[in-house]
């Protein structure tokens, strides 16, 4: 290192400043500046990949955006080497934006489904679209697209060839992208034929031409799902790569942020970044010096990101090493269920932890406090249920009557709070609640077998929500859900009070 470290205070402010748009992740647009390439996404990237499965706030959005963005879709192709991201013309297939001569919104998408289209006739409409057929373009409405589409399959398959064709004479392929795919559809059933009639045309357009693909970014469950509509679909798992992220990616990214951090105009904040940069050496600047890269070992080998996370928190979680170090304990506290980390969640915690020890203990010597750290967990806690509430909320239907159990808990404990209070009644009227709305953008998941009690507990696990435990069979919430949810933990962390 070739600088004294910051002050406790210093990376106080800093950790407070980088990780501020944090919370934000899905609607604020990616940028060089916040443009984090984690090694076990490069796969994900490669143009022959075509699905992408990924929960909640792992990167799905981002990358989707990022791809869709000249400039930084060329950092992603120097950075991870993938030369043929530079030679690609993407497309909009669906996404969280509403851009009708692209893609049908869900108002038109639930009229389609009721009206008895099939979902492979709206995506490969929607394909010709992006390739230029000149018929569909003069055309105002989707149904009026999908219609002609299936009346004319000679031409359709035509222009498709044709589109192929060029693009292999230009050197070029065209990549359609698909995200957001758990708002297609109120009703569960039917949004899984929608991502099934997807991943046919991906299928096809994979084996079927040279330089056209798609790249669909969706929820793992979704994608499990969707098989049962399109048995081909296993053929696809060759051709997926999962975002995931690992402890050092985690901590990778945090230090990209705090040495990225530009201030906004603030040139205290940018000066404490660049003499993190120094500090800690080797990064490398990109994008004119805008992207500043952290070097290899701060990205990937744990024992100097936990020598350099010393510096900001307390060395343990209590009085000694027995109560766990932060670099350790704050990841696996905020793991779900099936062992998988969120970024946002990650990045939550820290900036809490960083507010609650600037109010509560200014002159720590610490930048981050033991039980600011488990502050921090809390806050995570609160924003990952209202993010599962938000994208599915028969969870919350499901897990908020079992506030104040405690965890592990018997299956027929649970059975049995779910039967009283007639659980599938409920999620029932919270279907009809969602189809009825006069506003689409209201579109969500519900679970694939609401009737079916057992069933449900299996779909929780799928989601990461609950665990089993293998000793005793008895049920488990991890951390990120029990805590907000209101279950009790013997020695766990508390429920945030009022």
């Amino acid at each position: 290192m070739t600088e004294a470290p910051l002050t406790a205070d210093e990376y106080r402010e800093l950790l407070s400043a980088a990780l501020e748009e944090a919370a934000y992740a899905d609607t604020r647009r990616p940028t060089a500046h916040s443009l984090f390439m984690p090694d076990s996404h490069r796969t994900a990237l490669y143009v022959d990949t075509t699905v992408v499965p990924g929960g909640r706030g792992v990167g799905k959005t981002f990358w989707y955006r990022s791809l869709l963005d000249d400039g930084l879709r060329e950092l992603a192709a120097a950075e991870y080497r993938i030369r043929r991201l530079n030679r690609l013309r993407v497309h909009r297939g669906y996404g969280f934006d509403w851009i009708s001569e692209c893609y049908p919104g869900p108002g038109d998408l639930n009229g389609m489904i009721a009206s008895g289209e099939q979902p492979y006739d709206i995506w490969y409409t929607v394909l010709l679209v992006a390739l230029g057929h000149e018929e569909l373009r003069a055309l105002t409405e989707w149904p009026e697209k999908v219609a002609w589409v299936r009346a004319h399959p000679g031409p359709a398959q035509r222009t498709v060839e044709r589109a192929d064709r060029q693009a292999y004479d230009e050197n070029i392929v065209h990549l359609l992208l698909f995200d957001a795919l758990e708002h297609l559809h109120h009703d569960r059933r039917q949004a899984d034929r929608l991502v099934g009639g997807i991943l046919r045309l991906a299928l096809q357009m994979r084996f079927g031409t040279r330089n056209i693909r798609l790249k669909v970014f969706v929820r793992p469950d979704m994608f499990d799902a969707a098989r049962l509509h399109f048995p081909d679909a296993s053929k696809l798992s060759g051709y997926a790569a999962r975002l995931e992220w690992s402890r050092t990616d985690l901590y990778g990214l945090l230090f990209h942020f705090l040495g990225n951090e530009d201030g906004d105009g603030d040139s205290h904040l940018a000066g404490l970044a660049y003499r993190f940069r120094r500090m800690t050496g080797g990064w490398e600047p990109h994008a004119g010096g805008t992207r500043h890269v952290p070097p290899a070992l701060l990205r990937n080998d744990e024992p100097t990101q936990s020598l350099l996370f010393e510096q900001i928190a307390d060395p343990f979680m209590g009085a000694d090493f027995r109560k766990g170090k932060p670099y350790t304990w704050l990841p696996n506290h905020l793991m779900d269920g099936n062992g998988r980390i969120s970024p946002r969640s990650f990045l939550k915690a820290l900036r809490r932890a960083a507010e609650v020890t600037r109010t509560s203990c200014p002159d720590h010597g610490w930048a981050l406090h033991q039980e600011a750290i488990r502050k921090g967990v809390q806050e995570a806690s609160l924003g990952r249920v209202a993010e599962v509430s938000e994208d599915t909320p028969w969870v919350e239907l499901a897990i908020k009557p079992l506030a104040g159990y405690q965890v592990p808990i018997a299956e027929p404990t649970v059975l049995g709070v779910w039967k009283d209070m007639d659980l599938s009644a409920a999620l029932a009227r919270d279907s009809a609640q969602y189809a009825q709305a006069d506003r689409p953008e209201l579109v969500r998941t519900g679970p694939r077998h609401p009737d079916d009690l057992p069933r449900l507990i299996t779909e929780l696990r799928e989601l990461g929500v609950m665990t089993e435990r293998r000793s005793d069979g008895r049920l488990d919430l991890p951390d990120v859900y029990r805590i907000a949810f209101g279950l009790g933990r013997k020695g766990g962390i508390p429920k945030p009070a009022p």
